[in-house]
């Protein structure tokens, strides 16, 4: 496994941007990679041209989130054959315990009693073993978001990338802001969900916020290269209760059913947040897990976060409104 740690640049030497790309091999993701693929393969072609930046493709292993789709094997092998001017990595989820040294002492925080860490097993049991102690489905989704955002940044971090280009489509923004709001995040969205600063001094851009999901597909269709790396998603089971389904999964149902008959007013949902302007100030105290802002500091228009969430179920001071909400303690 190459973590391509970046080397320093020498003085008055070009060296192109570097920007990471997670791609979880979804049509969006990989769409994305084509597209900018195309257009660094023109410059390259240009003798009298210069590179605009490196692409640093990063894939996380899903087995631990999705155990029925454990190996990608063959479609990362055919990715790196289609994109070979590439750099890639291929990263297990656990791996953020790497990457994020104090993971393992902020899910102990975060899990309370209901969580023993055993410091003997390796660090995917340990990280299975901390999931598992999470018994609903929405704050499982939630809690992996956060772990795989965290891993992604640090490693472009690591990597020396100056920006996260996510391959998140209008339908998925639009999802992610409903779901969002619905879990008490509304206030990072201004980064979730819209280009600029991170809280950890990383870019995020969405460069596919204006083409939807179904316009997607369409592309993947007529694209040679894509069918063997393109991991279908899962068909929809038509019998599961609502009530085992995570918000994020049903935003996301819902966004896809009302997005092909109002496109116009999925559309209008991330475009809003869009022009959400970020709470708080440089010094304003940050979420230890998600970054997000913490309680009712000044500046911050968000929500106030009271100090206890029913009978002795009390907030830790370096967790967010949301992240707080989704405590093993809080919810059980």
């Amino acid at each position: 496994m190459d973590h391509h740690k970046a080397p320093p640049k020498k003085q008055g030497e070009y060296v192109p941007s570097k920007l990471l790309l997670p791609l979880s091999l979804g049509v969006s993701s990989s769409v994305l990679l084509h597209i900018l693929d195309g257009q660094l393969q023109r410059h390259i072609a240009n003798p009298h041209g210069r590179v605009p930046y490196q692409l640093h493709v990063l894939v996380v292993e899903p087995s631990i989130i999705s155990p029925g789709n454990s190996s990608y094997d063959s479609n990362f092998e055919e990715l790196q054959k289609t994109f070979p001017t590439h750099a890639f990595t291929r990263l297990p989820f656990h791996s953020v315990f790497e990457f994020v040294p104090d993971m393992k002492d902020l899910i102990l925080e975060y899990a309370g009693s209901r969580f023993a860490d055993d410091s003997s097993q390796t660090d995917a049991a340990r990280l299975a073993a901390f999931r598992a102690c999470v018994p609903s489905a929405t704050s499982k989704d939630d809690l992996d978001y956060v772990l795989l955002t965290r891993l992604v940044v640090a490693f472009a971090k690591h990597a020396g990338c100056e920006a996260i280009l996510w391959g998140d489509s209008d339908t998925r923004l639009a999802a992610k802001t409903l779901a969002g709001a619905a879990k008490g995040r509304g206030a990072s969205l201004t980064w979730q969900v819209s280009d600029g600063m991170s809280p950890w001094g990383v870019r995020f851009e969405f460069p596919l916020r204006d083409i939807n999901k179904s316009e997607l597909k369409q592309y993947e269709s007529v694209c040679s290269e894509l069918p063997n790396i393109v991991v279908p998603d899962p068909p929809i089971p038509e019998n599961v209760l609502t009530k085992n389904l995570s918000i994020d999964e049903l935003m996301m149902r819902y966004v896809e059913t009302q997005g092909a008959k109002y496109p116009g007013v999925m559309a209008n949902v991330s475009r809003t947040a869009n022009k959400l302007q970020p709470a708080g100030s440089d010094d304003s105290a940050g979420c230890a897990l998600c970054g997000s802002l913490v309680g009712n500091v000044k500046g911050n228009t968000g929500i106030t976060v009271s100090s206890q969430f029913g009978a002795g179920k009390s907030q830790s001071s370096q967790f967010c409104y949301g992240c707080s909400r989704s405590r093993p303690e809080v919810i059980s």
